[in-house]
């Protein structure tokens, strides 16, 4: 939580508690008393890494302030299956409808986590960073980026603000990749990087001329990624080479040792599956 702007994080759990109870709870207020009160667990009912406990802490401190939530597992922790992540004690209502909004949260990130630490996993003998997308869900996209740093990866670019990325259609639209770095080196200060988009050989040379930072080998085939990474090592200058495209466990750790610098996986948050975490009474 000490990596998250608390203010996003309000905004987005008063958001989805607004969406959730809008008025009342039609149940739980016709049920339970005011002065109720409850215990409660919350535990992994399969194995995986933990994260958004904090953020669920919080759901249950926004609705009722004396609350209390004791956390027994922190973010980035691997959990098994029937392990306890956390206590809740308190008002009852309280924790009936801050049920769902919190273990929605919790959930997803902790599945984004796990997968992200099962790629981790795949390269750890490797000189290389698997990194996420900007294919989030949107108006979640920090929190996302934030599960992916628990479960061991590293973030790519937060949005189109944060750094240059030439892709095929600025390129295509620009005339080539020489004319596209000229242009956009000509516009921005001194501190920006400038990442380069390449299909091919001949495109990762003229990258390479044209003394891109950051090179973005877009499905290339791995004899052909090689290559490229060899083509970067005899470089004057060399560039931090990124591989892209349609990478999945089965074959991430092949992608590691053809000696890429950085892998990027848009499946880290956009295929992931939720962890299964479930809250007791």
């Amino acid at each position: 939580m000490d990596k998250l702007n608390m203010v996003m994080v309000d905004r987005v759990i008063k958001a989805a508690l607004e969406e959730d109870i809008n008025y009342f709870d039609i149940t739980t207020d016709n049920l339970i008393g005011e002065q109720q009160t409850s215990e409660a667990i919350m535990l992994a009912k399969e194995d995986g890494v933990i994260c958004g406990i904090g953020i669920a802490a919080r759901v249950f401190d926004i609705l009722d302030e004396t609350v209390e939530f004791v956390k027994l597992k922190q973010d980035g922790d691997i959990v098994c299956k029937g392990e306890i992540i956390a206590r809740i004690g308190g008002s009852t209502r309280a924790i009936l409808k801050g049920e769902r909004t919190a273990l929605n949260i919790m959930q997803r990130l902790s599945g984004i986590a796990t997968k992200t630490h099962g790629f981790a996993q795949r390269v750890k003998d490797y000189d290389v960073k698997i990194v996420d997308t900007r294919k989030t869900t949107p108006m979640l996209r920090f929190m996302e980026k934030y599960a992916v740093r628990c479960g061991g990866g590293y973030n790519h670019r937060y949005n189109l603000s944060h750094s240059v990325m030439l892709k095929d259609n600025h390129i295509d639209a620009c005339g080539g990749i020489r004319q596209a770095v000229e242009m956009i080196r000509s516009k921005i200060g001194h501190t920006e990087k400038i990442e380069v988009e390449v299909r091919n050989l001949e495109e990762m040379k003229e990258a390479l001329e044209a003394r891109a930072d950051i090179i973005m080998l877009d499905n290339m085939g791995i004899e052909e990624m090689k290559a490229a990474v060899e083509l970067n090592k005899a470089a004057t200058v060399r560039a931090v080479i990124e591989a892209s495209g349609n990478v999945d466990e089965s074959n991430v750790a092949v992608y590691a040792a053809t000696g890429v610098d950085v892998i990027s996986v848009g499946s880290l948050t956009h295929s992931f599956k939720s962890l299964d975490i479930s809250l007791k009474l």
